[in-house]
């Protein structure tokens, strides 16, 4: 599963990247894409904002068919407190549009990729299925203190390959 869970991440990130340029994190020196995975990074209190977390919940594995097929929920925290020098007065349309970006990596685009192994020493290694996802389904806006906050939920899928666990 973790082959999926890392090509699904690489190809929200990059999608994210390529949309808007200006989403970024500054994390331990390094300037990167504003696309975390929890699971990876050291605790960081509070979360980054302007930035999308990813976090891995629940994970199920059909093994009725020859290839077992996991079903993995993937969920996207992020917040603003929209931008200092407008007040926060535009932190509702910051989080339109991160929705939006957000909507266009996962739905516009198409909905599967070629799962790849990122953990290679000689680099990705691209495998014999590939993964896919459900459209993106946002939760409620909720507002803590001067922030908006949301959670986001995508289902992907990936057939287990030989060797997987």
């Amino acid at each position: 599963m973790q082959r999926a869970k890392d090509t699904f991440y690489m190809t929200v990130r990059d999608r994210i990247a390529s949309l808007n340029p200006d989403r970024t994190v500054l994390l331990r020196g390094l300037l990167r894409p504003g696309v975390l995975v929890e699971e990876n990074e050291l605790a960081v209190e509070p979360q980054p904002l302007d930035v999308f977390c990813l976090r891995w919940g629940a994970v199920s594995l059909n093994n009725q068919e020859a290839r077992p097929l996991a079903t993995m929920r993937c969920e996207f925290h992020y917040s603003t407190a929209g931008n200092a020098g407008n007040g926060g007065m535009d932190r509702g349309r910051l989080m339109a549009a991160m929705d939006a970006e957000l909507a266009a990596a996962i739905n516009n685009a198409p909905q599967n990729i070629v799962k790849t192994d990122y953990a290679e020493a000689t680099g990705p290694v691209a495998m014999r299925t590939r993964i896919f996802w459900g459209d993106v389904v946002f939760g409620a806006l909720t507002v803590v203190g001067e922030q908006l906050r949301k959670v986001a939920t995508v289902d992907v899928f990936s057939y287990q390959e030989a060797g997987e666990r």
